[in-house]
């Protein structure tokens, strides 16, 4: 039974920092990165779909993206999702291509990504030990209901708050490695 919620527990700290690197792909680097437009719906035949389910996504160098549609009449429907979406991104478009020019991050922009970056590792973070207290409430409910001894209990509890560390230390890591790559120039 505390090898079940150990397990439990890990799991889902695991898709915590999954989640975490998920957001920090939303936020901009300054390098073009196919995953920017990942939250970018397009009408295709009167339903919402994502980009990349109706294109191809493509970088052309290190501040362009290309953007080429399965089907041409996509062209303008995809410019205005990418003008409708919160990126602040501005597509030009030649022939059956939409090239999307990222501009340069000015140093305000970049502090201000920085402290978005914080802010979902801090949400992470938060996310950890709301299942660290889930997990030592499972475990007070065994020793509680007498199917583990104190020591048991004790000791899993232990184990449980090695494993919270040991994910803080990551969410601490990624975090750590994205502030560098947002200061990058």
């Amino acid at each position: 039974m505390i090898n079940e919620i150990k397990a439990e527990a890990s799991a889902r700290m695991k898709k915590s920092l999954e989640a975490l690197s998920v957001a920090f792909a939303k936020i901009r680097t300054g390098r073009a990165h196919p995953s920017l437009l990942d939250d970018v719906k397009v009408n295709y035949y009167g339903s919402e779909v994502q980009l990349s389910q109706a294109a191809n996504i493509s970088t052309e160098d290190g501040r362009t993206l290309a953007v080429i549609p399965w089907e041409k009449h996509l062209v303008p429907e995809i410019e205005k999702a990418i003008l409708k979406s919160d990126l602040g991104l501005n597509p030009a478009t030649s022939g059956d291509v939409v090239r999307i020019p990222l501009p340069p991050l000015t140093e305000e922009t970049r502090k201000g990504f920085i402290k978005q970056a914080r802010q979902e590792a801090e949400s992470a973070r938060v996310a950890v030990r709301n299942i660290r207290r889930d997990a030592n409430n499972d475990l007070k409910g065994l020793l509680k209901d007498k199917e583990v001894s104190e020591d048991e209990e004790r000791k899993a509890q232990d184990d449980i708050q090695k494993l919270t560390d040991k994910f803080i230390g990551e969410i601490d890591k990624v975090l750590q490695g994205k502030e560098k790559d947002l200061m990058e120039i």
